[in-house]
């Protein structure tokens, strides 16, 4: 039987080891995390200065995940529009209205779907996957942490805190869709042409190009393009992006980058601590046997 001075030399090193191997690990993963794999990355170009608050897109998300279907009547968006809304674990997407220096501005607002994202990175079991074709998805082996709701910058992540079986609700940017070679339901439904879907190169190009031929009209910034490492998602607007809602303090380094080392030694900890407790509960039971004897004689 190991004594406890062995015990804890050896539990040690092995933490120890393993910590120090995945510090490795993080430039591999931030790799596949950007496209790796060779794939560009799809993206929505929101373009605020066309969309008109109909909220179709809204309708469009609901029916094709199958949740509750909002009530876009003129009565109905009159309500809606009278706060900001957050999204929700019933809607993955809402469109807010927004008093500027330009008069009312409509945003709509989803998971941004980041380039590196830090709830991939937060998640101890990988149930947040970046998919090689761009959309941030979650899985059903969720543990349940929450950890994603605390390392989204834009907090999205919603928990079923009700739920017998909770998941993690948001916009997967239609990743079903996607890799069917289809649109997302919302670019689909868009009347004004708002959104415009394509690979990420071809949206940032379009945003630059509207904004060159049209100068007057656009600040001159794509949200999005390098925000937080940058997303799928990406925005042009005719006002500074505070006056819409958008943080405009995330700077341009991407969340994983910040937390790497802390973010891939938690594993390792969760799974060394069952081992860790089961060694102390052996060495104890050691020591209460030998006192146990010596009582004896």
């Amino acid at each position: 039987m190991i004594d406890r001075r062995k015990f804890l030399k050896v539990l040690g090193a092995g933490i120890g080891g393993i910590a120090g191997s995945t510090v490795l690990t993080p430039k591999v993963k931030a790799a596949e995390e950007t496209g790796g794999s060779g794939k560009e990355l799809v993206s929505v170009l929101v373009d605020t200065t066309r969309c008109i608050g109909c909220r179709s897109c809204e309708v469009a998300c609901a029916e094709a995940h199958g949740l509750p279907v909002p009530d876009i009547s003129d009565e109905a968006n009159a309500l809606a529009f009278e706060k900001q809304r957050q999204t929700s674990i019933t809607q993955w997407e809402v469109v807010n209205r927004f008093k500027t220096e330009k008069g009312e501005v409509f945003v709509k607002k989803q998971c941004m779907h980041c380039n590196q994202p830090g709830c991939v990175a937060a998640c101890l079991v990988k149930a947040m996957q970046k998919r090689e074709e761009g959309p941030v998805t979650w899985d059903g082996n969720c543990m349940g942490c929450r950890y994603c709701m605390i390392s989204c910058p834009f907090d999205i992540p919603k928990f079923e805190y009700y739920s017998w079986n909770p998941k993690i609700q948001k916009c997967n940017l239609c990743y079903e869709r996607v890799i069917e070679g289809k649109q997302p339901a919302c670019v689909e439904a868009c009347p004004a042409e708002a959104l415009t879907f394509g690979t990420r190169r071809q949206m940032v190009e379009e945003g630059k190009t509207r904004i060159y031929q049209n100068p007057d009209s656009y600040c001159h910034h794509i949200y999005g393009e390098y925000e937080v490492g940058g997303s799928s998602y990406i925005y042009l607007s005719a006002v500074p992006f505070e006056q819409i809602g958008f943080r405009t303090d995330l700077g341009t380094t991407s969340y994983p980058k910040f937390t790497t080392g802390f973010l891939y030694s938690v594993p390792v900890v969760l799974l060394l601590w069952p081992a860790f407790l089961l060694g102390v509960s052996q060495i104890t039971k050691r020591e209460e046997e030998i006192h146990g004897k010596g009582g004896k004689k």
